[in-house]
Formats: C-alpha cells, structure tokens, sequence
C-alpha cells in the first residue's frame, strides 16, 4: 500500500450519513415548535439573546448534533472560525504547536497577522508529539488539521487529541474540521478537543459562515467580543445554513462513492496516458492522476470546454455541482513541485465517476494532439 492510500481518511457511509441527518433534524424538531420553522429568522441584537434569536436557536441545534458545549455562527468562513477561536486563546507572541506540513494558506496569514510562534512538529510521528508536549511548556495551543496536509501524512486525529489530553490536559486543541465535517464518523470536538471549527459554506450552505463549536467559555467570549450588530450572522442566514446542512452528509457520501469508483475506474486502464492514479484528503477527497507527458495544464484547459470546472468556489460549495479538473493542491506542491506539470486534482462532485471518465478521456486527446 502506497503512503498516498495508506493516509486516506474513512468517510461514512450512506447509511450511517442518513443518520447524521435524521439526527440533525431530530435536534431541529426540539429546538422548534408550532411550525415556528417557517418563519424564516430576524435580525440585529435580540434582547435575550445579543444576537439574532434565530441564530442562537441553530447554534443550539449545532451544539447538540455535534456534542458541544457551545456553538457560534460567525463571519469569515472556516477562516474566520479559526481567527476567533485563536484569538480568544492567544496572545501576540504566544507559542502554538502545529504540524510539520505546509500551512493552509489562510491559517498561515492568521499565524502572521497574529504574530502566533509556530512550534513545527511531526504529527505523524507519535513520539514527537509527546517529545513536543514535554519541551514546549511554553505553548498555549495545539491546533491540528482533520484533512490532510500533504500526501505522506498518516496520523490518526482521535489518537493526537488522546495523545495530548494525556500529557498536557490544560492545553487547549483547536481542530480545523473543514472537509471532513459531516463527512468523517466525527469531528474534533467529539473525539475530545476543545474547539472544532469548519465552513458551512463547505456544506452548502450560505457564502461566509464560520462554525466553531467548543468549550462554553471560549463561545461565550466569541458572542461577547462579536457585539457589533452588522458583524452577526443574522437569523435568515442562520435559517439557510441548517437547512443547507441536513442535505449535506448523504450527498457526500454519495459524492464519495463516485470518487471511488472513479479511481477503481481508472486503475483498471479505462483511460490511458496515465501513469499512477490515487486517492488524496488533500483538502477535499480526491482522484490524484499522475500522466505519462507534462501536459496537465493543456488537459485542464481542455476539460473546461467539455464542461468540467477547472477552478474552485470552495472547493465543494453549493455551487460545485460540474465535476473539477484542475491543479493539484499548492500546499502538496510544495512537496512535489513536478506534479504542477503532471498532476490532475479531480473530484466529482455532483457528477457520476462516467461523466468525468468522458470529460478526461476526451480531454487528453485533445491535449496531446495540440502539445
């Protein structure tokens, strides 16, 4: 088994998808009453509440479907997600562990502009991990990404999190769940974290909200600290993103069902001028294919004209229905630079693994006889 398979992370199934979502609207069933569900949410600061009523009654709905203390709906994505949470724990100069991959580049803007020391550890690697815990007192977070950051990366994230809830119960451990919430059996805050933060954008829901779910003190500074009206996520996007969510885990499920048997596909030679073809968590759940000539650039430029998408909105949002065929990833660029000239990123999406097997069979043609 190559590290590529070896390091894939186990999505659920469409069965137990299909109980994420009836637990989800079970949570949504006790949190409104009286057909209270069709009005479709307020906005400003409610009294009760300093924030839209409608927003802290899916907060509560959230809170409860993943197992939390405490949930905040806020602005800026997944991004945004971590920027709060971080911000609540840290101060400029405070230490941060984090693992030896290349950074997202948005987490690693936070890191900058919060002027956060990185502390770089293998995560893949056990004994670094306790090693890191032992010599760095000095760190005030462990923040780790669910998704992979680069191909060769193997560690379990339940293990991690036991691994430093053992050795330094007191530090905190911010995950960041993007790509694989609703997705994977759990998410961070259910395997013990302190905060797990995702996009719900991710999940078809609503350009530009940010989940983070966690530790009541840590939320309840976050709704403190987000007091200005126009800053809120107001009740009507609140509204949409919940019911954005219940559709979300057996789409994926789906989704990931095509992206295995496109691999499958694929391996078995149904299309040729392929050289290695794997499946990645590199970010999203993908199909990586490896070509015997440096034409990817041309195939991708080909694919748009038979329709794929050949760039991403977020990289499985409400708009990512076409399949997409595009770069591999910058963060495993950095490892492997060659694959910008050879390397195809491709998910399916909303597509079945036949329409994209269409798409590239058609698009290397193409390719190869303009190059």
């Amino acid at each position: 088994m190559t590290n590529e398979q070896s390091s894939i992370l186990k999505n659920m199934t469409v069965e137990e998808a299909t109980q994420l979502q009836h637990r989800l609207v079970d949570e949504i069933s006790k949190e409104f009453s009286n057909n209270e569900f069709f009005q479709v949410g307020d906005v400003g600061l409610h009294p009760g509440y300093k924030r839209p009523k409608m927003t802290a009654k899916v907060e509560h709905v959230l809170q409860q479907t993943f197992d939390a203390e405490a949930c905040a709906l806020v602005r800026g994505s997944g991004t945004g997600a971590i920027r709060l949470v971080l911000s609540v724990l840290l101060e400029p100069g405070d230490a941060c562990i984090v693992h030896t991959g290349p950074m997202y580049p948005t987490t690693k803007e936070t890191f900058r502009m919060m002027g956060i020391q990185p502390v770089a550890v293998n995560f893949n690697k056990p004994q670094s991990i306790l090693e890191a815990l032992k010599h760095h007192e000095e760190a005030k977070v462990f923040f780790v990404q669910h998704a992979r950051q680069q191909p060769t990366d193997t560690y379990d994230l339940r293990e991690v999190i036991h691994y430093v809830k053992q050795h330094r119960p007191d530090l905190p451990i911010v995950v960041d769940d993007n790509y694989c919430a609703m997705k994977m059996k759990g998410i961070g805050v259910q395997y013990g974290a302190d905060y797990s933060t995702f996009s719900g954008f991710k999940l078809l829901g609503p350009t530009g909200i940010g989940i983070i779910l966690g530790k009541k003190s840590g939320v309840e500074q976050i709704h403190v600290r987000n007091y200005s009206g126009g800053g809120q996520v107001q009740g009507f996007e609140a509204h949409e993103l919940v019911r954005s969510l219940v559709m979300a885990p057996v789409m994926l499920a789906l989704q990931n069902q095509q992206v295995e048997e496109l691999y499958t596909r694929l391996n078995q030679g149904e299309v040729k001028g392929l050289k290695q073809v794997y499946v990645t968590n590199s970010q999203s759940k993908n199909v990586i294919v490896e070509l015997e000539k440096p034409i990817a650039e041309a195939v991708i430029r080909s694919a748009a004209t038979y329709g794929a998408a050949t760039y991403p909105v977020g990289a499985e949002s409400r708009f990512e229905l076409l399949p997409m065929i595009y770069r591999v990833s910058g963060t495993f660029l950095e490892k492997r630079p060659e694959l910008k000239a050879y390397g195809l990123r491709i998910n399916p999406m909303k597509a079945s693994a036949s329409t994209v097997i269409r798409i590239l069979t058609c698009s290397l043609a193409d390719a190869a006889r303009d190059c």
